[in-house]
């Protein structure tokens, strides 16, 4: 299969061209350049930037596109208006942000689906993140008629720029008394980029289409629990998890920057569980969590990931905080 995928070289997009590759594929990543521009070598790159430089996508044909890093739909549109039928199947990477809010547990790919007061808006925010993905979806039903639309949750695994879910692997796996936010029974899910980056070649091999979940554990699946699981992956005998609540770490001060996959507010909601039923109906399989952890550890420790945004909080500040929680 010639596979064309906008993105490529950063995690999500990485993890797909690398497996394509090994599956045998012709792989092309269409990037800017700055950002692992070295990687996977064995691919075509074509160095553009996707708002002004489509054209340089004239005179290539693929079987499939895998369009990672559409946020608005003129995005969507411009590319599918560049390619023409030369782009083959379809495959949108959105995401489960795109539900309304207060999303009720365990939803469906049919739930209601998140707007925006403004849809002309281009300003990709925490507020029209989801919005804006619904109408990038739109423009993707408009402009095929067999696309593979997938709505993944937090995505986790090696090469995570975002260090959402590592700084969790990371800490616990140093042991010691850990803070966290006492969530209750705040449901989240995660999927490993690899296994993600599997199943959607494997849709696009077949000609599946349709718009699907890769999400997992499935529901009901806990913060804590979560944080437990890494504890059971990597933590040393001497680690505890120490629960504070949300109230008295928005009182200190503590961001999600600080302390990620939290949200800050006082009263912590049921957060989020999608039903991955319908992708596993089609073939969607996980790794077991420990072992995304496991792997994710051994990924950091002989290759760091660089963490741009400076996600997490550092000791000094983590016990200040605990030294505040053991006072109170």
């Amino acid at each position: 299969m010639r596979l064309l995928i906008m993105g490529g070289t950063q995690f999500v997009g990485l993890h797909i061209a690398e497996i394509a590759i090994e599956r045998g594929h012709d792989v092309t990543v269409f990037h800017r350049g700055r950002t692992n521009a070295d990687a996977v070598p064995q691919a075509q790159h074509i160095i553009g930037d996707r708002n002004t430089d489509l054209g340089l996508l004239a005179d290539h044909q693929w079987d499939a596109t895998v369009d990672v890093n559409a946020y608005v739909p003129r995005q969507v549109n411009e590319l599918a208006d560049a390619l023409g039928a030369r782009g083959g199947r379809h495959a949108f990477i959105s995401t489960v942000s795109v539900y309304a809010e207060p999303a009720p547990p365990a939803i469906n790919e049919d739930a209601e689906l998140a707007s925006l007061d403004d849809p002309t808006t281009e300003d990709v925010t925490g507020e029209t993140y989801g919005g804006l993905k619904v109408l990038c979806e739109r423009a993707v039903a408009d402009r095929y008629s067999d696309a593979l639309v997938i709505r993944p949750t937090y995505v986790v695994g090696p090469y995570d720029y975002t260090h959402r879910f590592t700084y969790w692997v990371n800490r616990i796996a140093d042991g010691g008394r850990v803070v966290a936010p006492d969530l209750g029974e705040y449901q989240i899910q995660v999927i490993d980029a690899r296994d993600q980056a599997r199943w959607i070649l494997e849709m696009l091999e077949r000609g599946d289409a349709g718009t699907f979940h890769t999400v997992s554990p499935p529901p009901p699946f806990s913060y804590a629990q979560m944080l437990q699981t890494i504890v059971d992956a990597v933590g040393p005998a001497d680690t505890e998890i120490v629960p504070v609540p949300p109230a008295f770490l928005v009182e200190q001060g503590v961001g999600n920057a600080d302390l990620p996959l939290w949200y800050p507010s006082p009263e912590a909601d049921a957060g989020l569980s999608c039903d991955p039923g319908r992708a596993v109906a089609h073939g969607f399989a996980t790794r077991p969590l420990v072992q995304t952890v496991r792997e994710t550890l051994a990924h950091e420790r002989s290759t760091p990931t660089p963490n741009p945004d400076g996600t997490g909080w550092s000791r000094e500040r983590e016990a200040e905080v605990l030294k505040a929680w053991d006072a109170r």
